[in-house]
């Protein structure tokens, strides 16, 4: 890989890093979870950037909220927050986004394909913070998911068909640019 790639892929991870900590903060904040946006960029991330790169550029953003910057929901930030009810799937924004973009190298540009990745990284997002929620909050699993899934589901529905939607043009357009990343 050359320098230059390499400085592309660097800017890349970066630029969705920055734009989950922009799209974090387009929320209804309801409780225990406020719904965000942030999913969208964890899905376009992975199907854009591929596995290894989306879950870096997901990485990032959980490290500079943990430093203090306020990146997560609500302007908040702090390790805090990740050992907070909502840190499971603030975490699991990284693993989303690698599955999201290991499944997607395997879409061949289709957009079904695509939002079957996407609904697999979310099911992990969810396993994940879920279970995390259940730790913190002392809660069984039914109630769990009745606060913290059920609610969720149509937007991040919404937000998977729009992003399948999106991938496909994205990578083309980047390829299109001379900045295809490979997944």
């Amino acid at each position: 890989m050359t320098r230059l790639e390499k400085t592309r892929n660097l800017i890349l991870c970066a630029l969705f890093a920055a734009l989950t900590a922009v799209l974090s903060q387009i929320a209804i904040p309801i409780q225990p979870v406020p719904v965000n946006l942030a999913t969208f960029s964890v899905f376009v991330a992975g199907g854009v950037l591929g596995a290894k790169r989306g879950a870096i550029s997901q990485a990032v953003y959980v490290l500079l909220g943990v430093i203090g910057l306020p990146v997560f929901a609500s302007f908040s930030g702090g390790m805090g927050i990740l050992l907070g009810p909502t840190g499971g799937y603030i975490v699991g924004y990284v693993a989303a986004a690698w599955l999201v973009g290991l499944l997607s190298a395997r879409c061949h540009g289709k957009a079904y394909w695509f939002a079957l990745s996407m609904a697999g990284g979310l099911a992990l997002c969810y396993l994940l913070g879920t279970a995390w929620y259940m730790v913190v909050a002392h809660t069984g699993l039914v109630e769990s998911l009745l606060l913290c899934v059920v609610p969720f589901l149509p937007g991040d529905a919404a937000k998977i068909a729009v992003a399948a939607l999106l991938v496909p043009v994205l990578r083309k357009t980047l390829s299109k640019a001379g900045m295809a990343v490979s997944v």
